[in-house]
């Protein structure tokens, strides 16, 4: 491992991988991928037939991989652009090649059924249909023809040293199949021809029915895939032409008419227009877009003519990526299945040990070979490791599919299971709680004119004065400031000056300063924004702006403090309205027994009177940037497991830190890439329901492997002391992984 961690060039890929009957075949295939050099890690999940693989560019390749799955019996290709179009048409084939060798199976072992039937109710005349020639003509085309493939997936699985359920199906239904040969053509006694056609038919259904409902735990991905338009038109040399959206390259000009969905990310260059992001942000009410601002794919023009430049195109674009990570999030593997693994991989021995068994008991305690054979045949066929393999992977894939039919998105299995854990949950304030865009409400002068000069506000006595021309002085100078900072507080201040018609001078020096404020120097003067810290850390009295402060800070406003050339001048206060649904998420996610804390850089007052709102008992207030991981820390050594809720830039470390890291945006690239869970509403009432999503899932896939283990635990002894017949385990054993999708299923109907 030390030679794969020091890999050159480590790259991620995904395989597509067909053939695999149960869990021993998807263990197979990752036992093969992890033993090739150059292979760091590979996972291959059953459920969505995928193996993904890191692997190190310098040893091998994707495609080489390929081929070494294809040399063990199964066929593999690269997931590429049309990976997910390949999947669904090899799903449909699979299907179709199902359906005809059941419909023969069906046809041959329902005459062999129904005088089975009638035989054991007393009803006379068609025993002709289970004596002589006609069992031996019926079985035979099942056996090999609809039973074909249990014979070459066994072969290819014991040429690799390795045994799935596909053995134990050919050993089972052979058994029964050639010892009647031998009786019909030998000597004479009963047959069980009907017995391995039936098995070999109901396996077959099972095997049909299930692939039918794996199929409709990917519809999420359709969904997603759905959103976006086969064609758009573009601009090229003067002329409108209307190409496939696969061939609009960056740099194309293109025009989306009313009622047309955007096909790709750009930036609007004419026009105005209303667009309906609700399939990315959940926001209802359409979107007003105008010159420079940016439009994303897949999102609704609704009553303008919108000409935009491409700017993301295929891979690239938002919803690429979300779909990207859906696809990832079902195809990993969580923690729970580990176990299911270690099992399945021992399970096919261990089987073909207790079948073998069961056969040596039976035939020494009766001297009836008959007897040990059915009984070694039941044995075989209703134990079937299909059911452990789906239990885990099938739910991983429903729940995280409706995760991402409601904006949550999960990155992993991993995440969507820790999630169920949870304990608390710290909540960054702004752009969390609140709506993140403050304005100012406030202007407050110290000393009778801000603008006077150096001295100005020197020995002010407070800061309730309300002279408009020297608020409107102390505005101009702080928006100056503020100018150069990205920091919403400091924006609001620059579009309030704006909007009062005023211009804006420019500023040098300008330095900003973490969890104090900034600094700059404009028209000579040189001015602080900040907070108390800032005051106190340059020696400027802060007692002059106290009165003011507290009143603004217990109104749940932050106070920001201004000096001019290391005088008090005024204060500036900024509120940020609290998001509509904070508080009732705080209290649902309360009612889940979630300690809710409050994390904020904002003085104690403001952050109480916002949490005051929500219904927030715990604040940490103050608390710098840097200093956010470490509250995250503190809070685990506590004993909680933590999740951590921000808008995954400034948050990241503390994202990082926590047990599981949940990015609170609008699809932003960075939210989209920065933490565990991705919440693409921007409304805090989604935290609850990804908790609610995660705890059903995981009852879920734990209903699926009581019922996994039950089921076999019960079922191999019952069959080995001879209460099963090799019909009723065959049914039992197809059915059992389609509970096991269905119950999966289940989740779509989930009330998030």
């Amino acid at each position: 491992m030390a030679d794969k961690a020091a890999a050159q060039e480590v790259r991620k890929g995904t395989l597509i991988v067909t053939g695999m009957s149960c869990a021993a075949c998807s263990a197979r295939v990752e036992r093969v991928l992890n033993g090739t050099d150059g292979v760091i890690s590979a996972g291959v999940n059953l459920a969505t037939n995928k193996a993904t693989i890191e692997y190190d560019a310098d040893q091998i390749s994707l495609e080489k991989l390929a081929e070494k799955v294809t040399d063990i019996g199964y066929q593999a290709f690269k997931a590429e652009d049309d990976a997910v179009d390949r999947e669904q048409k090899a799903r449909s084939r699979e299907i179709a090649r199902l359906k005809g060798r059941f419909y023969v199976a069906a046809a041959c072992s329902l005459p062999m059924l129904l005088a089975m039937i009638l035989h054991l109710f007393g009803v006379k005349g068609f025993d002709w249909l289970m004596t002589g020639l006609v069992p031996f003509l019926l079985a035979t085309p099942v056996q090999f023809y609809s039973g074909a493939q249990f014979y070459v997936g066994a072969y290819r699985s014991l040429k690799s040293g390795s045994a799935n359920m596909d053995v134990l199906v050919a050993m089972g239904t052979s058994a029964a199949y050639f010892y009647s040969v031998v009786i019909t053509f030998t000597t004479s006694g009963h047959v069980y021809f009907e017995s391995s056609a039936i098995i070999i038919t109901l396996v077959l259904l099972g095997k049909l029915l299930e692939a039918a409902a794996r199929g409709r735990t990917s519809e999420a991905i359709k969904k997603l895939m759905g959103l976006v338009p086969k064609t758009a038109w573009v601009i090229r040399n003067g002329q409108e032409l209307e190409i496939a959206v696969a061939e609009v390259v960056p740099g194309d000009v293109v025009i989306v008419r009313p009622g047309e969905r955007i096909p790709v990310d750009g930036q609007v260059l004419e026009g105005h227009s209303a667009v309906d992001e609700s399939m990315l942000t959940g926001e209802s009410l359409p979107v007003e877009k105008e010159p420079g601002d940016a439009v994303t794919g897949a999102t609704i023009n609704k009553n303008g003519l919108l000409k935009f430049r491409a700017e993301k195109t295929g891979k690239d674009t938002v919803l690429a990526r979300i779909i990207r990570l859906v696809e990832e999030a079902q195809g990993s593997k969580a923690p729970i299945q580990r176990l299911a693994d270690v099992i399945s991989g021992y399970f096919v021995p261990a089987v073909l040990g207790i079948a073998v068994l069961t056969f040596i008991i039976w035939y020494i305690l009766t001297g009836e070979f008959a007897t040990a054979l059915i009984n070694f045949t039941s044995v075989l066929v209703i134990a079937c490791p299909c059911a452990l393999g789906l239990a885990t992977p099938t739910a991983i894939m429903v729940g995280t599919g409706k995760g991402a039919e409601n904006g949550i998105l999960f990155k992993g299995g991993e995440h969507l299971e820790r999630a169920h854990s949870l304990t608390a949950i710290i909540l960054d304030k702004t752009g969390t709680i609140t709506k993140g865009e403050p304005q100012v409400t406030d202007v407050r002068v110290c000393g009778a004119d801000a603008g006077a000069g150096a001295g100005a506000g020197a020995g002010a006595e407070g800061c309730a004065g309300t002279d408009a021309d020297a608020e409107g002085r102390l505005l101009r100078l702080a928006a100056a400031v503020e100018k150069n900072s990205e920091h919403p507080l400091a924006q609001a201040i620059v579009i309030k000056a704006r909007d009062n018609g005023i211009t804006i001078p420019e500023a040098t020096s300008f330095e900003a300063l973490p969890g104090y404020g900034v600094a700059a120097v404009v028209e000579g003067q040189t001015l602080l924004i900040g907070n108390t810290r800032l005051m106190e850390s340059k020696g400027i009295a802060a007692e002059a702006f106290q009165e003011q402060r507290v009143l603004f800070e217990s109104q749940g406003k932050t106070a920001m403090l201004v000096a001019i050339a290391g005088q008090p001048a005024g204060i500036i206060a900024v509120a940020d309205t609290v998001k509509e649904g904070s508080a009732e998420a705080v209290q649902t996610l309360k009612g889940l027994g979630v300690t809710v804390v409050m994390i904020t850089g904002d003085n104690e007052r403001t952050a109480q009177a916002i949490a005051a709102q929500v219904g927030i008992d715990r604040v940490l207030a103050e608390v710098l940037p840097e200093d956010k991981a470490q509250q995250v820390e503190k809070l685990k050594s506590e004993g909680h497991l933590v999740g951590m809720v921000g808008d995954g830039i400034n948050d990241a470390p503390a994202l990082a830190a926590a047990d599981v890291g949940m990015a609170i945006g609008t699809g932003t690239d960075v939210a989209i890439e920065a933490a565990d869970i991705t919440l693409m509403h921007g409304d805090l009432r989604s935290i609850p329901q990804a908790l609610r999503m995660s705890r059903q899932t995981m009852r879920v896939i734990k209903q699926n492997l009581f019922w996994a283990f039950f089921y076999n635990t019960v079922g191999i002894p019952v069959a080995a002391l001879g209460f099963l017949s090799p019909v009723i385990a065959g049914a039992a054993m197809a059915f059992s992984s389609v509970s096991v999708v269905s119950n999966s299923l289940r989740l779509k109907r989930f009330r998030l």
